[in-house]
């Protein structure tokens, strides 16, 4: 499970329609709704928000969002209600995701890459706020 801190928008195709699927998941997580997942890192951010559902839901919306932007809008009867929550997330955790993106990018989307290598401050989802410091301890560096 991957929830990227970056802008739906910089994701191919691929990956918004995997944050997407992902997102979906982990919101039936947070309202205790399956099994598995229950301790994935990547929901650690959202528990400790002021409010996971509203948060994961606003995360939903902007990838949503994007979806349209780019012409195969997602099921948006899947949507809730959502409130605009702000999470922190580091200077570290977003150069570490740029990094990884790249390489997932140069594998799969050369025509994506070229793109997003020209970008030198990449914006973040909507969900949440740039502040200092390392890569996240929930992020699993291989």
């Amino acid at each position: 499970m991957r929830l990227w801190s970056l802008h739906p928008k910089y994701l191919d195709t691929k990956g918004l329609l995997a944050v997407w699927r992902e997102a979906l998941l982990a919101r039936k997580v947070l309202e205790g709704n399956t099994l598995g997942y229950k301790n994935h890192p990547q929901l650690a951010r959202f528990r400790v928000s002021s409010d996971p559902i509203s948060a994961i839901n606003f995360f939903l919306q902007n990838v949503y969002d994007e979806s349209c932007k780019r012409g195969f809008c997602f099921d948006r009867s899947k949507l809730q209600n959502s409130k605009p929550v702000s999470i922190p997330v580091t200077s570290g955790q977003i150069a570490f995701e740029g990094t990884h993106l790249k390489n997932k990018l140069f594998r799969r989307s050369p025509k994506d890459l070229d793109t997003l290598v020209k970008i030198e401050k990449l914006d973040l989802n909507p969900v949440f706020f740039l502040v200092e410091g390392k890569v996240e301890s929930w992020e699993k560096i291989s």
